[in-house]
């Protein structure tokens, strides 16, 4: 059955170092799809915000998502995000980001540890796997301390790469631990997490995080869940989305959140 307010709430256009496409091409592929909402959250990579001039791409995104906004006003609701990558790393640089415009939605992620490149270009033996995972949930604790987002991203982030890429068997148990500080710490600042669809479409073959970190989310009392699709090209808007929405249900979830002006409306799953 067709869900009533499908909405993507990370997206990435050709303002993205890995975007492929524009902002109205984006747009047009969530209007086609008759979906509620849709949320451009181009990268803001904080590590190396000043070295690669990442600024001129967010103001290029904040500029493309305002006439996407009043293309669209009456079929489609666009608002203006942005993708903290690193904050921790570089906080003046993540402070200047989120000084650009007044966003409606700001995402949280940790896509490289201090000193590494990002965990997609790692090579992974089952050492040093356990020993990068340790300084993950220790660096995304630190993330979530900092509270610069209104949602914590892709939290299992790594293990399209570990488990998906390079075919781990990882026991993820030894980390329930860390795990639920990080929670706990989100759930205190009244921040959400996120389903984030795209390894649906990736080797792993499911959510990020999956259904047991959701879970567990809502049994240490989050409110707030997003759905992303992670999209870098227009024909992925969307993609996985309801496969999101079921999830969610089934962790006990009435509702899901989408953010306008950092406030969350909750709509029916």
């Amino acid at each position: 059955m067709k869900k009533s307010f499908l909405s993507d709430s990370h997206t990435h256009s050709e303002c993205s170092f890995d975007g492929n496409d524009s902002v109205i091409m984006l747009c047009e592929q969530a209007s086609a799809r008759e979906m509620y909402s849709i949320t451009i959250t181009d990268h803001c990579e904080c590590n190396e915000y000043f070295e690669k001039n990442v600024r001129d791409d967010i103001i290029r995104s904040i500029s493309q998502t305002a006439s996407a906004r009043e293309m669209y006003h009456d079929r489609l609701h666009v608002y203006t995000g942005i993708e903290l990558g690193q904050p921790t790393q570089d906080t003046d640089a993540a402070r200047d980001a989120l000084s650009l415009t007044d966003y409606d939605f700001v995402l949280g992620s940790l896509h490289n540890l201090k000193g590494e490149q990002d965990f997609y270009f790692l090579k992974y033996t089952e050492q040093s796997a356990y020993e990068l995972l340790d300084r993950y949930y220790d660096e995304l604790l630190e993330l979530a301390q900092q509270n610069l987002f209104d949602c914590l991203s892709h939290i299992d982030y790594p293990l399209r790469y570990i488990i998906g890429n390079s075919g781990l068997d990882i026991d993820l148990s030894r980390y329930n631990e860390r795990l639920d500080a990080v929670l706990e710490t989100v759930i205190k600042n009244d921040k959400a997490i996120e389903i984030n669809t795209s390894g649906l479409r990736q080797i792993i073959g499911r959510t990020l995080p999956d259904i047991s970190v959701i879970k567990r989310f809502r049994e240490l009392g989050g409110k707030y869940v997003t759905i992303g699709s992670d999209a870098h090209c227009w024909k992925d808007i969307g993609a996985g989305i309801e496969t999101g929405l079921d999830i969610l249900s089934a962790a006990g979830f009435t509702h899901f959140a989408v953010y306008g002006k950092h406030v969350p409306k909750l709509l029916p799953v």
